[in-house]
């Protein structure tokens, strides 16, 4: 059985300045696209420049903090922060969503689709396998800070933890932050760049990720403690799984779509 190692959360200060190693994470994951959609803009079958990438990166970054931390609001406690907006601005508290990081990428990638006079789906063709890394270290950087755990562990699992910031601190746990960084981020950042390594209809990479994520979500938070102000929901489900859902419909209509089309062309 193991134990959490207990990190210290901040990876390095200076005077009355802190850096978190969750926000070194995001920075990672950052790179991380960046370097990946380096390489791809050299594809020129693709429709995006280097400077476009550069840009989408930018307002992408804006799009995730903005709409991981609005989500988390709304999706999650939205009594509590419209009685307690000021609490907002407090992401040092914690609390970012990855479905309002993904709704906030989705606006932003439409809104530049509109400046620029290009497809949506171009853009979001190419986005789509260059998200998994940032999903992988934004779980990482959940395990180091020992939160979000997993539920209790019945019978024997090597691997099982024991996280001690849990209320019954003593009970194993699955490390379900790991599963995640392992479904969302590895498995689903392979599938996706194998898939796009060559041209496919128009927006189906874009409807395999939100189908593969989903999938990899649904999955996990069967292994995941739901947060104990929601609990489970209706049918024994969780608010993630609830959100999800939908996501995982949207996936398999836009591939049965893109496929359509090409046929139809």
């Amino acid at each position: 059985m193991l134990i959490h190692p207990q990190f210290d959360p901040i990876a390095l200060s200076v005077g009355p300045l802190a850096i978190r190693w969750y926000g070194l994470m995001y920075l990672v994951g950052f790179v991380c696209f960046w370097w990946l959609g380096r390489r791809r803009t050299k594809e020129s079958w693709r429709g995006i420049s280097l400077d476009n990438m550069e840009n989408l990166l930018f307002y992408g970054i804006l799009g995730v903090i903005l709409g991981g931390r609005l989500g988390y609001c709304l999706f999650y406690q939205p009594s509590y922060y419209l009685a307690n907006p000021q609490a907002i601005l407090a992401v040092w508290d914690g609390g970012m969503s990855a479905h309002g990081g993904l709704l906030g990428v989705i606006i932003v990638m439409a809104i530049f689709a509109k400046a620029h006079q290009c497809s949506f789906w171009t853009i979001s063709d190419f986005v789509a396998p260059l998200v998994p890394p940032g999903l992988m270290f934004g779980r990482i950087g959940n395990f180091i800070n020992g939160e979000l755990w997993g539920r209790p562990v019945s019978g024997d699992l090597p691997w099982a933890m024991i996280f001690p910031q849990a209320m019954d601190g003593g009970i194993p746990r699955h490390p379900s932050q790991l599963y995640e960084a392992v479904g969302e981020g590895v498995l689903l950042f392979l599938v996706l760049w194998i898939a796009s390594k060559k041209p496919r209809p128009t927006g189906f990479i874009s409807g395999l990720f939100c189908f593969g994520y989903g999938v990899a979500r649904f999955i996990v938070e069967w292994f995941r403690e739901p947060d104990a102000f929601l609990g489970l929901q209706a049918f024994d489900l969780s608010r993630g799984q609830w959100l999800t859902l939908p996501l995982i419909v949207l996936g398999m209509g836009l591939m049965l779509w893109s496929l359509k089309k090409k046929t139809a062309n």
